[in-house]
C-alpha cells in the first residue's frame, strides 16, 4: 500500500500566467517554493504553504538579470538596491566597462579616499574576496555577480603610463586576474574607450582574456570606439578577434552608434557580429532602450592628454598650444555626439549647481563660446579631482530598434542601484537606472509591439544567465533558485524621465529573491536575501 505524504512549502504562487524565460508562450500554472528554490509547477492549490500569493491576471517571470550594472559601491551605501529591485531586477552583474570595486592595488590605493568621500562609506577591502565578504556582511536585496575591471589590473601594475607591459608586468597582471577569478569574479570587463585602458593593444587584452577563459568566465567590453572616432566597425571586429583568439565568450556592452555620421552603419555592424556567430564565435551584446547615452565629459578628451594621470593632464593644460589642441578634439567629439545642446550634465559633485544644465546652457550662463565652456568644465573637474557625468542625446531611434530586435541582444541598464533619498539621490541620473526593464515591457512590447512579451523576458532572464554561466537562475523551472518577478502586463511602465529621473516604475507587484519577498504590492519589504553568485 502506497502512502501519500502531503507536501508543505514556504511560498505558493497561485493563478499567474507563467512566462518561463525560454521564449516559449505563456501558460497558466502555480509555483511552489521551498528553501529558496522552485520545487514544483502545476495545479498546486491543495499544497500546504506558509504563505500564498494569489496573482490572477499577472505575469510570473524569472527575475530580471541586469548584465551591465555599475552598482559596485552603491550596493554598499544602500543594500536595498531600490531603483533596480523595483524594476524587477533580481541579479546584477557589476564591475563593467573595465572598472570594478576590487582589487584596489598600486595607484588605485589613492582612490579609496575619493570613494569614501563620494559615497560616505569605509573602503576596508583590497582584494575581490574581501569586497565580496563586505557585500555579504552588509546584506543585499539582489544577487550580485562581479566582474574584474581591466583598469584595476592595468593601473595596479602600470599606473597611467601609455606603453606596453613588459613580460614581467604581464605576468603580474595575470596573477592579479587569476586571484580575482578564484575569489569569485565571473569574468573580465574592459572599457577600451577610456584611459588608461585605451593604451592597451589588442594582444594585451587577448593574453588576459585567455586567463579568464580557463575559469569559464566571459569578456565584457565597452568597445574602443562607438562611433565618435570613426572606427566603430574596427572596434567591433577587435572585440570579435579577442573572443576568437582567447576562446572566450564576448559580450559587447551597450551596443549602439552614437555619432550621427555613422548612423547608417548599423546594418553593417550587426552583419559583422552575425557573421562571427555563424563562424562559431560566441559574441552577444546588451542594450538599454534610450536614445541618450551616459558618459563622463573627461572621456571626450584625447587619450594622449591624460597619459600619466590627472596631475600630468593639469600640467599639459598650462601650455597654451597643448590646451588648444585638447579643446579642439574635445569639441569635435561633442559635435559628433550632437553638440553642446545635447550634452546634459547629470553629475558634478564639485559644482552641483550645474547639474541639470546642458553644456550649451553653461556657456550661455558664462557668456563664452561652447568649446571654451566645455574645456573650462573639464579643467574644473580635473583640478578638483572629480568627474562630470553627461547624459548625451546621440542615437537614432531606428537603430535602437534594429539592435533590440536581434535575438542575441539582451537587456542591461548601464546604470546604478540608487535611491531618491540621501547620498544616492544626488544629481540628475540617467533614467535607465530607474526605468529600463519596465520601459521595454511597457513601451516596446505593449505599446509599440517591437518585441513579444515572451521574447523580451527571454532577453532579460535566460539569455544573460547563460552568458554569465548561472546554471540555476534565469528560468521558472524546478530546481532553480526562486528569483521571480510578478507584474501586470497591462500597466507596467517606466516613469523616469531625463529631467525628472528619480521615479520608480509602475506595474511591478512582487519580486522574490532566493524565495523571499523583497517587493510586495509595489513596496520594498526591507529584506536582503541576495547572494554573491559565481559561475564556477
Amino acid at each position: 500500500m502506497r502512502l501519500w505524504v502531503k507536501m508543505e512549502v514556504d511560498t505558493l504562487i497561485l493563478g499567474g500566467r507563467i512566462i518561463d524565460g525560454t521564449g516559449n508562450p505563456w501558460y497558466k500554472a502555480d509555483v511552489a517554493i521551498k528553501n529558496g528554490k522552485i520545487v514544483k509547477i502545476g495545479k498546486l492549490r491543495n499544497i500546504d504553504a506558509e504563505r500564498i500569493l494569489t496573482v490572477e491576471g499577472l505575469i510570473v517571470s524569472p527575475g530580471f538579470i541586469d548584465i551591465h550594472s555599475h552598482s559596485d559601491y552603491t550596493l554598499i551605501v544602500d543594500p536595498k538596491a531600490e531603483s533596480k529591485i523595483r524594476q524587477g531586477i533580481t541579479t546584477e552583474v557589476i564591475g563593467n566597462c573595465g572598472n570594478s570595486a576590487a582589487p584596489l592595488l598600486g595607484e588605485l590605493k589613492d582612490r579609496r579616499s575619493q570613494i569614501e568621500q563620494r559615497y560616505g562609506i569605509r573602503v576596508d577591502w583590497t582584494y575581490m574576496s574581501e569586497y565580496i565578504e563586505r557585500l555579504r556582511r552588509g546584506g543585499i536585496s539582489v544577487n550580485v555577480a562581479p566582474l574584474i575591471g581591466f583598469a584595476n589590473i592595468r593601473i595596479a601594475v602600470l599606473g597611467y603610463e601609455n606603453r606596453e607591459p613588459t613580460e614581467r608586468e604581464m605576468e603580474e597582471m595575470k596573477k592579479i586576474l587569476e586571484r580575482a577569478m578564484e575569489d569569485g569574479a565571473v569574468g573580465l570587463s574592459a572599457g577600451l574607450r577610456y584611459d588608461p585602458q585605451s593604451y592597451a593593444k589588442t594582444e594585451e587584452v587577448i593574453e588576459l582574456a585567455k586567463v579568464v577563459s580557463k575559469y569559464g568566465g566571459f569578456y565584457a567590453t565597452h568597445i574602443r570606439d562607438e562611433g565618435d572616432r570613426g572606427r566603430l566597425l574596427e572596434a567591433v571586429r577587435e572585440a570579435i578577434k579577442i573572443g576568437r583568439e582567447a576562446k572566450i565568450p564576448v559580450e559587447i556592452s551597450h551596443l549602439k552608434i552614437l555619432a550621427k555620421p555613422l548612423w547608417d552603419k548599423c546594418e553593417e555592424m550587426l552583419n559583422i557580429i552575425e557573421e562571427a556567430r555563424r563562424r562559431g564565435i560566441d559574441v552577444t551584446a546588451d542594450q538599454y532602450p534610450y536614445r541618450a547615452s551616459g558618459t563622463g565629459l573627461l572621456a571626450w578628451i584625447p587619450k594622449w592628454a591624460y597619459a600619466g594621470g590627472r596631475e600630468k593632464f593639469i600640467q599639459r593644460l598650462k601650455d597654451e598650444e597643448t590646451r588648444k589642441k585638447i579643446k579642439e578634439e574635445l569639441y569635435r567629439t561633442m559635435e559628433l555626439r550632437g553638440g553642446a545642446e545635447n550634452a546634459l550634465i547629470s553629475r558634478f559633485e564639485a559644482e552641483p549647481e550645474f547639474e541639470g544644465l546642458t553644456v550649451k546652457q553653461v556657456a550661455e550662463k558664462w557668456g563664452i563660446p561652447e568649446d571654451e565652456a566645455a574645456m573650462k568644465l573639464v579643467e574644473m573637474a580635473a583640478k578638483k579631482g572629480t568627474s562630470i557625468g553627461i547624459i548625451n542625446f546621440n542615437q537614432k531611434e531606428e537603430n535602437v530598434i534594429k539592435i533590440m530586435k536581434k535575438p542575441w541582444v539582451m537587456v542591461g541598464t548601464d546604470g546604478y542601484a540608487i535611491s531618491p533619498k540621501g547620498i544616492l539621490g544626488r544629481g540628475v541620473p540617467h533614467p535607465r537606472s530607474y526605468g529600463t526593464y519596465p520601459r521595454i515591457l511597457g513601451r516596446y512590447v505593449r505599446e509599440r509591439k517591437i518585441l513579444t512579451l515572451e521574447d523580451a523576458i527571454r532577453k532579460m532572464t535566460s539569455l544573460p544567465a547563460n552568458k554569465v554561466g548561472l546554471k540555476d537562475r534565469g528560468l521558472i523551472k524546478p530546481g532553480f533558485w526562486a528569483d521571480i518577478t510578478i507584474f501586470n502586463p497591462d500597466t507596467i511602465i517606466d516613469k523616469a524621465t531625463y529631467l525628472n529621473p528619480k521615479q520608480f516604475p509602475e506595474g511591478i507587484e512582487y519580486v522574490l529573491v532566493n524565495g523571499e519577498v523583497v517587493i510586495e504590492n509595489g513596496e520594498h519589504t526591507g529584506k536582503t536575501p541576495g547572494k554573491v553568485v559565481k559561475n564556477h
